[in-house]
């Protein structure tokens, strides 16, 4: 906790570090209203046909992560019988996976083509993170964390790809008011993930809700398979910059 304390004192010092002046946006005409603003990103996002599948496969994916993430500690310590203070290291090592992805997203998405790794990532490098739930006691509490790493990768590598593509195809003007709408939807199924997670554990056990949790993660990206993204190799242009949104 003290560790996570310290992290976001350095990030608010980063912040205060930076000297850029930025132009003031515009000021907003008077009918121009918070529900207004808010219908228009929802139908900018809904209105667009690969925004529209990326915000079901983030959506859907974060659902499932949010139902694994419940049943994780119960799973390490009720199933598999790990102290609780080798938990702790056990979800560290598997954090590496997110780090990994964050480094490497960049070069796999000029090698790979920076939309087509948006469906790649979540197809191909998800996949093996159903061994998590394959895990058992001993040794085999390795590929627990082996698993959930793979998913971290996967994971970090598809949302830096799925960000810029949102970004390349969104005017500048729109920008804030799609993040909002995006952000809404997918960080909203989260909570309902976690408490699918423990319905689930109860009523089918721990492990299998935790084999259905890991699949459908990985199931999700057939939103983005079947869509434009599929017979693409590279995100599109940005649009031409205009007016800065207040939003963004």
């Amino acid at each position: 906790m003290t560790a996570d304390a310290v992290s976001y004192a350095v990030s608010a010092l980063s912040i205060i570090g930076i000297r850029k002046r930025e132009v003031p946006p515009p000021a907003r005409s008077t009918d121009e209203t918070l529900r207004r603003r808010i219908a228009e990103g929802l139908r900018f996002v809904f209105g667009h046909g690969v925004l529209r599948r990326v915000v079901a496969c983030t959506g859907t994916a974060n659902l499932f992560s949010g139902m694994s993430s419940a049943l994780a500690m119960v799973f390490l310590i009720r199933v598999l019988h790990v102290r609780p203070a080798l938990t702790g290291l056990v979800m560290a090592g598997a954090a590496i996976g997110g780090i990994a992805g964050g480094v490497f997203a960049g070069r796999l998405a000029e090698r790979i083509g920076s939309a087509r790794i948006i469906w790649v990532s979540m197809l191909v490098f998800s996949a093996p993170q159903v061994i998590a739930a394959a895990a058992w006691q001993g040794w085999g509490v390795l590929l627990f964390p082996l698993g959930w790493g793979i998913a971290y990768f996967a994971g970090m590598v598809y949302n830096v790809a799925q960000l810029s593509y949102r970004q390349s195809v969104t005017p500048p003007e729109m920008m804030g008011r799609m993040n909002a709408a995006v952000r809404w939807v997918v960080w909203g199924t989260l909570p309902v993930g976690g408490i699918l997670g423990g319905v689930l554990g109860t009523l089918i056990g721990v492990r299998p809700a935790l084999w259905l949790a890991f699949i459908g993660s990985w199931a999700a990206g057939w939103f983005v398979f079947c869509s434009p993204l599929r017979h693409m190799r590279d995100v599109p242009s940005p649009p031409p910059t205009s007016a800065p949104d207040i939003a963004s």
